[in-house]
């Protein structure tokens, strides 16, 4: 069971997840492919295997890590922006990170994910639902 599976309480579900994009595979590969870089291409492969990002019903979360586990949480009422970060390469293969600001929290920056719009609407969707509830 994944974290985010886990931390789920009562009636709370998850609306969407971020995945990679990819475009972090293919890097991957690469580097695996360059004897000097495998040991990167390894924390590549393991850090694509233990982190999460969820929009739930209530919250957005964030987890990292494996043996050292770090986790971001945020709830839906208190983010107060969800920015993009998106270079030029992002923009023609469709990737990026979104930046979001809470009140009083913090901000949690996302993993680059794929269709980052898409993950951005997702959240502004729940925020709605939680706004309306």
């Amino acid at each position: 069971m994944s974290y985010v599976e886990e931390s789920l309480t009562g009636d709370e579900r998850v609306l969407a997840e971020g995945r990679f994009h990819w475009i972090h595979t293919f890097r991957m590969v690469i580097s695996a492919l360059t004897i000097i870089l495998i040991p990167l291409a390894i924390i590549m492969l393991v850090r694509r295997l233990t982190t999460e990002l969820a929009v739930t019903s209530r919250r957005l979360i964030l987890k990292k890590g494996w043996i050292a586990r770090s986790t971001q949480e945020m709830s839906l009422a208190r983010i107060e922006e969800v920015n993009l970060r998106q270079s030029v390469p992002g923009r023609a293969f469709g990737y990026g990170k979104l930046v979001c600001a809470g009140i009083g929290a913090g901000q949690i920056e996302t993993i680059t994910v794929r269709d980052p719009m898409a993950f951005r609407k997702a959240i502004l969707s729940a925020q709605e639902s939680v706004r309306e509830s």
